[in-house]
């Protein structure tokens, strides 16, 4: 257990450094079995966290993304929490003036995260295979710079698919009727 624990920790070491010796404008943190984003890594990259524009943290343990990660790394364009436990998101988020993509697959969310409708830049929310049943239409309608929202393998009430498409002008992405994610 100690042995896996220290290869984990190793391997995350030796991302950030990457990220950091090479200027990178992106942090890949995928599988590497974190509960939390590691706060040691915030002094580490106190210099080049304006220049990180993509974040991966896709298929860890994550329950929660902190108030310091999201203002931390403000310059974010995409971040990347795919396969995680999360099921709410900070009220930060809104603050994330440049973010354009954001995956939020394979969670836990039960209601789809509302900060994200602040978002003016923002161009694609992935939130594929979660347990959200109502979405804030008629907000998400009033995005100008989005283009797509997926929902699929959602238990997507069905007003929701009814009165979304004669209101939006964005790929709704929805599974068939009755079809969705086992609970």
């Amino acid at each position: 257990m100690e042995k896996k624990m220290g290869e984990a920790v190793a391997r995350v070491a030796r991302k950030v450094n990457e990220t950091v010796e090479n200027g990178a404008d992106f942090l890949d943190l995928a599988d590497c079995k974190l509960m939390m984003f590691p706060i040691g890594i915030y002094k580490v990259m106190r210099n080049v966290t304006e220049g990180i524009h993509l974040i991966t943290l896709a298929n860890n343990e994550l329950k929660s993304v902190t108030s310091k990660f999201i203002t931390t790394f403000s310059q974010m364009r995409e971040l990347n929490l795919e396969g995680n436990y999360l099921h709410r998101l900070p009220e930060e988020m809104r603050t994330l003036l440049h973010l354009k993509v954001i995956n939020l697959s394979r969670n836990k969310f039960r209601h789809f995260p509302e900060q994200l409708t602040a978002l003016k830049a923002l161009e694609t929310i992935n939130l594929e295979e979660n347990e959200i049943s109502d979405v804030p239409v008629e907000k998400l309608s009033s995005m100008e710079s989005l283009r797509s929202v997926n929902l699929k393998s959602n238990p997507l009430n069905e007003e929701v698919q009814v009165i979304a498409r004669p209101l939006i002008k964005f790929d709704l992405l929805v599974s068939p009727k009755g079809a969705h994610a086992a609970s």
